[in-house]
């Protein structure tokens, strides 16, 4: 019997046993082996998951996956838990559950469809959407890909990633706001470094400068120093820039042409997180025209343009700093007003151009006279201010006037070798005698020359307290004078005019007069001055011709056919262009011929402005007018310059004729005017005769007519033909 055939066989089942041990173990070893393995993916899997979650966390990025056969989305976002770890969360929903804003919809929507068609090797797309960040629009920027696709081989799958770029597209936004901003400046705006290199510019440098950025780039800002500062001020600057971190000034800086403008600068230091100063933004502005700008208007301030000297304001400051200084040495200080006489007639006639012509060279005689140590200004139109200091008396102050009159004696120059005559009038104040303020001493000053300028001109007067009174009343009557023709206040009074040839009534003179009902009877010597200086004489003297034209008209009728009428004329109406034609109106209008009417003007008049005087004389003369000049010899005319003017009579000023007996120098000037007058073939007339004595003088002294109180005082228009006819009849007066 075989023994291995037996089946109780001890050895077969031990073999069998240790068979099946083996194969026990075996799948157990496998087991565990697989167990192993698949701890081993599984632990892959987790860190390749972590990994993953890690990375998304890290990045900001979320993945999201697409079935595009169920519609559905799967989206994972890692978010931070309370205890500072990343936490996974995924969501699933449809796609119509995506909210994209409107304007955004249809540039996602082509996109997708690009990519899936396969125009695109990616979905690429920046929108705003709600899902990512709840219920408030944010940006995404979402990328995906195809990942699966069917049989067909159509996309069945795609998967990507989408980022929340909010923040980033504020801060890009912001960079392109600032880019723009300092693109669009007109402040020069440069960045250097510690080492002063610049290392970027923005447009308004190179316009401000010149410098392209590819000339200053990494240059030194030293290109743009300016030799106006040496060499240890840009050192200095620097060294303060790098201790600080900051500094602003002014300063002069080189263009790249080589010329220097003046500029505001204002650097500022950009500092490192570790505090370290790593650059600088300089900006820069062109302030040269604005300085100049500043200077001019600073000058306008206190300087007179057309002259250059001190404005009031300035005047005002040097009388005050002025009166500091004398009341600290004791001494006193004289303001001078200066008023041009008879300037506005000069300008109205030469222009105004001329007449700032003569106001500079006006200002420069007052400039010289007052000297280095003194101040000239000029307030308004004719009006300067000189002001003496360290004066010792106020006779000083008068001297110094008297001496400025002085040098107007001779002509002042203006434009190419033209020559005109001024004459000022000056008031006077003293400090500390007249105030202690600077405006009330230019006041006092100011009415002192308005006293001068009523006394006749070309003088100086000392400020009294009584002139206040004076200035009021002027200014009381210079406001009543714009109505006295509306108010029928003013008449015309007649004074006759004796031939001590024939014994027979000359002529007849018009004088003006003016009774108010508030102020009474004001004399000519006070209105007719105001009248000039406010033009109100243009009216009243067309309206004296006038009536004089109509009186003569009247008489004429009466039988007086040879009488001749003499009417005053100012300096104004002279110089006004049209005043011929005014004078050839009126006697068209009345009917006078022009042979009866005697203009008469004073020596001072003609002598202001003689060339335009001798235009408009040689004018009256082609009509048929007569001309006299009237107070002769008080003026400084030339025989030279009379022997040019058309006219035919002087008149002897009454200042002469006062003390004619007893003055042997007034009966000396009276007959060398007689005597020059006929030279000349004039008729010579003397005023003021009051006494026979004179009357008879002047007759044995061959003077041609007299007027005056002896022959009949002024009368209205109504009494000179009786007294005209009662005369004749009545015979001559005796001698």
């Amino acid at each position: 019997m075989n023994p291995i055939a037996v089946p109780g066989n001890p050895l077969i089942l031990s073999v069998l046993a240790l068979l099946a041990l083996i194969a026990v173990v075996t799948l157990i070893w496998h087991v565990r082996q697989r167990g192993r393995k698949t701890e081993v993916w599984e632990n892959r899997i987790e860190e390749r998951d972590e990994r993953l979650k890690l990375a998304l966390w890290a990045s900001g990025e979320q993945f999201w996956d697409y079935d595009l056969a169920t519609q559905e989305v799967h989206h994972t976002r890692v978010s931070t838990s309370s205890l500072d770890q990343p936490e996974v969360t995924v969501e699933r929903y449809g796609v119509h559950d995506l909210t994209i804003h409107p304007d955004d919809l249809d540039q996602v929507q082509d996109a997708f469809r690009q990519h899936l068609r396969g125009t695109t090797p990616i979905f690429s797309s920046e929108h705003r959407t709600r899902r990512a960040e709840g219920h408030r629009w944010c940006w995404v920027r979402a990328r995906g890909k195809v990942v699966e696709r069917g049989a067909d081989g159509r996309a069945s799958r795609v998967a990507g990633t989408v980022r929340n770029v909010t923040d980033s597209r504020s801060a890009e936004h912001e960079r392109r706001i600032a880019s723009e901003v300092l693109r669009s400046m007109d402040e020069a705006v440069a960045v250097f470094d510690r080492d002063f290199h610049f290392i970027s510019v923005n447009p308004a440098f190179t316009r401000i400068t010149g410098h392209d950025p590819g000339d200053v780039l990494e240059r030194s800002t030293s290109v743009l120093d300016s030799s106006r500062h040496d060499i240890e001020f840009h050192r200095r600057l620097r060294h303060d820039l790098l201790r600080d971190g900051r500094w602003s000034g002014e300063l002069w800086m080189r263009r790249r042409d080589g010329d220097e403008f003046l500029c505001l600068l204002r650097v500022s230091s950009v500092g490192e997180r570790d505090g370290r100063r790593s650059h600088y933004i300089a900006v820069l502005n062109d302030i040269t025209e604005k300085k100049r700008a500043e200077q001019e208007l600073r000058y306008l301030a206190n300087y007179d343009p057309l002259t250059g000297l001190p404005n009031r304001t300035l005047l005002l400051e040097r009388i005050a700093a002025a009166i500091v200084r004398a009341r600290a040495s004791n001494t006193r200080i004289g303001v001078l007003f200066v008023d041009l006489d008879r300037f506005k007639d000069i300008n109205d006639s030469l222009g105004h151009g001329v007449g700032d012509r003569i106001l500079r060279a006006v200002a420069t005689r007052l400039h010289a006279f007052a000297g280095p140590q003194q101040t000239a200004a000029r307030l308004s139109g004719d009006e300067f201010v000189l002001v003496l200091e360290n004066i010792a008396s106020v006779e000083e102050a008068t001297t110094a006037s008297q001496r400025l009159i002085a040098a107007f004696e001779s002509p002042v120059t203006f434009g190419e070798g033209q020559e005109v005559i001024i004459s000022p009038s000056i008031g006077i104040s003293v400090y500390p005698d007249d105030a202690q303020i600077a405006s009330e001493l230019i006041r006092q000053a100011d009415t002192a020359m308005y006293r001068a300028k009523a006394v006749g001109r070309r003088t100086s007067m000392r400020y009294e307290a009584a002139m206040d009174l004076d200035v009021q009343r002027r200014a009381t009557l210079s406001a009543a004078l714009r109505t006295v023709l509306d108010r029928n206040e003013l008449s015309l009074a007649y004074q006759p005019r004796l031939s001590l040839v024939s014994n027979q009534i000359a002529g007849v003179e018009a004088l003006l007069r003016w009774h108010s009902p508030e102020h009474g009877q004001i004399h000519p010597a006070q209105f007719i001055p105001l009248a000039e200086e406010t033009g109100m004489i243009l009216e009243i003297g067309e309206w004296a011709l006038t009536e004089a034209c109509r009186a003569l008209a009247n008489w004429r009728e009466a039988g007086l056919t040879d009488l001749p009428i003499a009417v005053n004329v100012s300096s104004l109406q002279l110089l006004r262009g049209d005043f011929p034609q005014v004078v050839e109106r009126v006697l068209a209008k009345t009917g006078i011929p022009a042979n009866r009417l005697e203009l008469e003007l004073t020596e001072s008049v003609l002598m202001d402005n003689p060339a335009e005087a001798s235009i408009s004389l040689q004018q009256f003369r082609r009509i048929g007018v007569n001309l006299a000049i009237d107070d002769f010899g008080t003026g400084y005319s030339s025989l030279a310059y009379l022997k040019r003017l058309p006219i035919t009579m002087l008149k002897i000023d009454k200042e002469f004729i006062d003390d004619l007996a007893e003055n042997t120098d007034d009966a000396a000037i009276t007959t060398t005017i007689i005597a020059m007058g006929h030279s000349l073939g004039l008729t010579v007339v003397a005023e003021g005769v009051e006494t026979s004595t004179q009357a008879q003088w002047l007759r044995d002294h061959r003077c041609d007519e007299i007027q005056g109180y002896w022959l009949a005082e002024p009368m209205p228009a109504a009494e000179v033909t009786r007294f005209i006819q009662d005369r004749s009849w009545a015979g001559a007066p005796a001698f």
